[in-house]
C-alpha cells in the first residue's frame, strides 16, 4: 500500500467505506513501507486539532497491525528509472512492490503509479474506484 491507500484508514476520507471493507480483512496479507506510514502520519497531521487524537489512534493501529517491508538496493535500483515518469515516493513504492518477491499487487488512488505498477505486471487495487480508472476506463469489476 502507498500513502494514498493508507490515507483510507481516517475518517472522512474518500472511500474510506470501500477501502476498509476491503483492508481490514486482508491485515495479514498487506503490506506498506516506513514511506507510506510516513505519509499516513503527515495526512493525519491536517486534522483538526479535536480530531487528531482519535486520528493518531488509527495511525498506531495501522502501524502495529500493518507489516513494513524495508528498502533494498534493487528497490532503489527501480525506483530510480520509474522516477523518470513517477514522482519520487511513488516511483519509491512502485520499486518496494515490484522487487519483493511476495508482492504481485500494490494498493493505491495514485493513476499515475497505478499505470506504471501496471507496466510491471503488478495488480492495482484501489476499492471504491472502477476497474481501469487510471486509464479512464469506466468499467466496472
Amino acid at each position: 500500500m502507498d500513502g494514498t491507500a493508507l490515507m483510507r484508514f481516517l475518517p472522512d476520507v474518500r472511500f474510506f467505506e470501500e477501502w476498509t471493507a476491503w483492508a481490514v480483512p486482508r491485515l495479514g496479507e498487506i503490506a506498506t513501507t516506513q514511506l507510506g506510514l510516513t505519509e499516513l502520519r503527515q495526512a493525519a497531521e491536517l486534522y483538526p486539532r479535536d480530531a487528531k487524537g482519535r486520528v493518531f489512534e488509527i495511525v498506531e493501529q495501522v502501524k502495529a497491525k500493518v507489516p513494513v517491508i524495508r528498502f533494498s538496493d534493487e528497490n532503489v535500483n527501480v525506483s530510480t528509472h520509474a522516477a523518470s515518469v513517477l514522482k519520487p515516493f511513488a516511483a519509491l513504492h512502485l520499486g518496494a512492490a515490484v522487487t519483493h518477491p511476495a508482492i504481485d499487487t500494490i494498493a493505491t488512488y495514485d493513476s499515475e503509479l497505478a499505470r506504471v505498477a501496471e507496466l510491471y505486471q503488478l495488480h492495482v487495487v484501489s476499492p471504491g474506484l472502477p476497474q481501469g480508472w487510471q486509464n479512464g476506463s469506466t468499467a466496472r469489476g
